[in-house]
């Protein structure tokens, strides 16, 4: 049985990893801006998501096969947060094309490495602590992927009925030869849900074999290649001239620009026959609100949170983030939502939190 184990590990193929880093946060404005979106604030520890993202990796896969994707509105910032990354291995998209083209981008970056790679495509705005039950769930996709020339995308089992998420509704289980952790569930993948309604999203909760889709997936070089051949050539005639000898740089910035404007669910795995999914050991937050930053902040008793020193007098169910340190003091109030910068400040109802990204484009220029 050891001459087993090993056997698997030694045959393994090389992992590499694709973060996708050039989200907007339009959500978390006035402390987001294009230049500064969530995964590059520290929202709910000293670290940024990115910083968090990029370190869960320690240990499983080293920063020389390690991609940041960002654009170039981020890419100064991407760098001096990381200054440990080589150079090469942080990217900045010249023009923003959805997740399809940046995933293929990732794909050429990796094939040019080596064609036989195994690959994870990885959030960079996800908030996860458990970091060793994090790496085994990746290597159980690894493996899966690996064994059976499947797209393999990681399920988070949902603890509420959230209609902003998009859902992934699992089959039959499958048992692999080569999977070592026998007690994490893998299922085929019957199909892809978008974000439903509050009504549907209950009854797949109450069905039972729905998973969320945090949008992390795996796969080997091959693999994906062939699906995008399939599905997708456009994109599958980028990667071949991304991977060509010499030529990223040029391709990146000739044709990049060019790719339709699709996202990778859409363009790839939703079209896909073999699609496995293999269910997350590990806690998950996509810190998507400031709702959810909440709760990561120190709450009184009225159940007000705040990342600073406040007073706050008849008054419940606030949520208070100050950059810069200033007493913030409330009477009176309710269910607010107060974010001070040093150049704006945003006061709204908290059950209004998600109309924050329709101010973005009212405001001056220099504040988005």
């Amino acid at each position: 049985m050891v001459l087993r184990v090993g056997f698997y590990l030694q045959m393994s193929q090389l992992i590499y990893a694709l973060i996708l880093a050039g989200g907007s946060g339009k959500r978390f404005w006035p402390m987001s801006r294009r230049a500064r979106p969530k995964q590059l604030m520290p929202l709910v520890s000293e670290k940024t998501l990115l910083e968090e993202a990029v370190a869960r990796l320690d240990g499983l896969i080293p920063r020389e096969r390690i991609l940041i994707l960002t654009n170039v509105e981020q890419e100064a910032a991407v760098r001096t947060l990381l200054p440990d990354m080589p150079s090469a291995n942080i990217v900045a998209e010249p023009a923003k094309r959805d997740t399809a083209a940046a995933v293929a981008l990732g794909v050429g970056w990796i094939a040019a490495r080596d064609h036989m790679a195994t690959m994870v495509a990885l959030p960079a705005d996800h908030m996860i602590k458990d970091i060793a039950a994090f790496q085994a769930t990746v290597r159980t996709a690894a493996e899966a992927a690996e064994e059976t020339g499947a797209l393999v995308t990681i399920g988070l089992k949902p603890t509420w009925a959230c209609p902003g998420f998009g859902y992934i509704e699992q089959g039959s289980r499958v048992q692999l030869r080569s999977v070592q952790d026998k007690q994490t569930e893998i299922r085929r993948v019957i199909r892809f849900r978008e974000k439903p309604n509050p009504e549907l999203a209950e009854s797949f909760i109450r069905q039972g074999n729905f998973r969320w889709n945090a949008g992390m997936f795996v796969w080997s070089v091959p693999t994906v290649l062939s699906e995008f051949n399939r599905h997708a050539p456009e994109l599958a005639s980028f990667i071949a001239n991304v991977s060509a000898a010499g030529n990223f740089d040029k391709a990146l910035r000739d044709i990049f620009p060019k790719l339709p404007k699709i996202s990778f669910d859409y363009a790839v795995m939703e079209k896909a026959d073999r699609v496995l999914v293999v269910e997350a050991g590990f806690d998950w937050d996509d810190v998507g609100s400031w709702q959810a930053v909440a709760s990561y902040l120190s709450k009184d008793s009225h159940d007000n949170s705040a990342n600073c020193d406040f007073t706050a007098v008849d008054s419940t169910n606030n949520i208070v983030f100050d950059q810069d340190g200033t007493k913030i003091a409330l009477l009176g109030v309710h269910n607010l939502i107060v974010v001070r910068t040093g150049d704006a400040l945003l006061v709204c109802h908290r059950h209004q939190a998600e109309r924050i990204k329709d101010l973005i484009g009212k405001l001056p220029v220099e504040l988005q």
